[in-house]
């Protein structure tokens, strides 16, 4: 039996509950993080490709999977196809009118992603944080925050393996006695600041979280404040790479240069 892939088990709790919005945020978050191998008519030549379009009743489709294996069953014999996130496929596809079969007839997570819904989630995926300057006076241990978000943390965060070595979610006290939460990073490598705050962004989103809920901080070892989010914070540890490889950037790897649709 094959092994379930995180969006066979987000779109079985989605499936499970249709009324629940957590769910299907849950469902889309893992969607955009997801790895797909989107079919092609074509070998990808440069950033250019030429993805198979499937024209059903309900739309025009491109076809994903998030397994290798899952393509091979669908299409019976070999074909051209390119890896790339659920994230830039979103982006790359919004506004063209064209939708996402997912899976199909390969997984329980089969399904058709309408061209409304993978606009809506490429929009949501360009929200960015706000820088917050306000001076803070105290860290306390978290407290009130719902366990959807401290999942949907935990989560995310495991996607962002090496770009710091741990995150702390601490209640904070401003000098001005205004109260809320911080996600400190530790020791962020240099210019993984955006995509750290992001990731903690797309959290608060995606768990269905009010933006201002959580702020962002960087702090480094060395500094008093590190010491103090280790005392009173949740801890989050972020996967850290045992090899460092330098890897050929594939089409569609990086989302600041994604693919041309031919």
């Amino acid at each position: 039996m094959t092994e379930s892939t995180a969006l066979d088990t987000a779109h079985a709790a989605m499936q499970a509950d249709p009324t629940s919005d957590a769910a299907r945020l849950r469902f889309f978050e893992r969607l955009a993080d997801s790895e797909l191998f989107l079919m092609l008519t074509e070998e990808a030549r440069d950033e250019n490709i030429s993805p198979e379009l499937f024209d059903v009743a309900d739309g025009r489709f491109v076809l994903a999977f998030d397994r290798e294996d899952r393509l091979a069953q669908f299409a019976g014999r070999p074909v051209p196809y390119v890896a790339l996130s659920g994230r830039v496929l979103s982006g790359m596809l919004s506004g063209q009118g064209i939708g996402l079969g997912l899976n199909l007839e390969t997984a329980p997570s089969s399904m058709l992603v309408p061209a409304e819904a993978l606009e809506w989630l490429a929009e949501t995926l360009q929200h960015s944080p706000q820088e917050v300057e306000e001076e803070l006076a105290e860290f306390l241990p978290p407290a009130g925050l719902p366990q959807a978000l401290l999942s949907a943390l935990d989560a995310k965060l495991a996607t962002a393996g090496g770009l710091a070595s741990a995150a702390y979610l601490v209640a904070t006290k401003s000098k001005s006695g205004a109260q809320g939460h911080l996600l400190g990073f530790v020791d962020a490598i240099e210019g993984a600041e955006p995509a750290l705050a992001k990731a903690a962004s797309e959290a608060l989103t995606f768990s269905g979280i009010e933006a201002g809920a959580m702020d962002v901080g960087f702090f480094t070892a060395s500094e008093a404040a590190a010491a103090l989010l280790a005392k009173v914070g949740l801890r989050f540890d972020l996967p850290q790479p045992q090899i460092a490889e330098t890897i050929r950037e594939a089409p569609g790897s990086n989302p600041d240069n994604p693919p041309i649709l031919k």
